[in-house]
């Protein structure tokens, strides 16, 4: 491949989103479908502009990136001490192991009942099931990544003298780290998922779920697919950002992701 044909930017993931954006454009416009429905891309770009100008739209998505990150960072805290514990202690494993692979079969939204009883519906309990979402993916690939070091390293290190300390630094999370990245990774993308799902289900307050909210309420369809696309575009924001970090923190790996 020519420097000159690696320099030119790939543009072929936009294609899908350009033929949907003029399909959308030329349904509302030739009126193929109701546009109390499907508002059109003007009018959605109207009430995004709306929402710029106003200020609104940093408020929400300052609301919501908040509590996203506050519980992104309780539930990985959370996630990677307990996986770690699981990975390093075979009697840890034996003894809550079973009960924690019992209780990530039960999915998040199950939790939201009891959640509600012990924080109530507002701030705390809407961290919580974030942090609830984020705990299980990192503290299963923690134990997992940990459980993965090769025996014979661990033979090794014990012939050469190292002591506990010096084979989990220097040996075991090394060895682990791609799947303790992979872990947190997957953990911020369910974190921004439970974000939304936290705004719908809990009191309501600033944030971009309200926003939809408040659209499909008063049903102005311009506003809820506004918020639809503000929430595409930072959890593409916010996948881009975490693969940028996990790449660069595993680059002594060699050979790039």
């Amino acid at each position: 491949m020519s420097e000159a044909t690696r320099k030119r930017p790939d543009l072929r993931g936009w294609v899908v989103p350009g033929v949907l954006l003029l399909l959308w454009w030329l349904a509302t416009a030739q009126d193929w479908v109701d546009t109390k429905l499907v508002a059109s891309p003007v009018a959605v770009l109207e009430t995004a502009w709306q929402a710029v100008a106003s200020g609104e739209l940093w408020r929400s998505l300052a609301a919501s990136l908040g509590r996203n990150l506050s519980g992104f960072a309780l539930g990985s805290l959370a996630g990677l001490v307990f996986g770690g514990l699981l990975g390093l202690s075979r009697l840890a494993e034996r003894l809550v192991g079973p009960t924690f692979h019992a209780l990530k079969q039960i999915a998040l939204f199950a939790w939201i009942p009891l959640l509600s009883a012990w924080f109530g519906f507002g701030e705390p309990a809407k961290v919580a099931f974030i942090a609830l979402a984020v705990f299980y993916p990192v503290a299963l690939n923690s134990f997992e990544g940990i459980r993965a070091t090769r025996h014979e390293l661990l033979e090794v290190a014990r012939v050469l003298g190292l002591t506990p300390a010096q084979r989990l630094l220097r040996l075991v999370l090394p060895s682990a780290a791609p799947a303790i990245f992979t872990g947190l990774h997957l953990g911020l993308i369910y974190a921004w998922l439970a974000t939304l799902g936290a705004e719908y289900f809990f009191s309501a307050g600033p944030g971009i779920g309200n926003t939809m909210i408040d659209g499909r309420e008063h049903f102005e369809m311009d506003q809820v697919i506004y918020g639809l696309l503000v929430v595409g575009a930072v959890g593409l924001v916010l996948n881009r950002l975490a693969a940028w970090i996990e790449a660069r923190a595993l680059a002594w790996r060699g050979g790039g992701r």
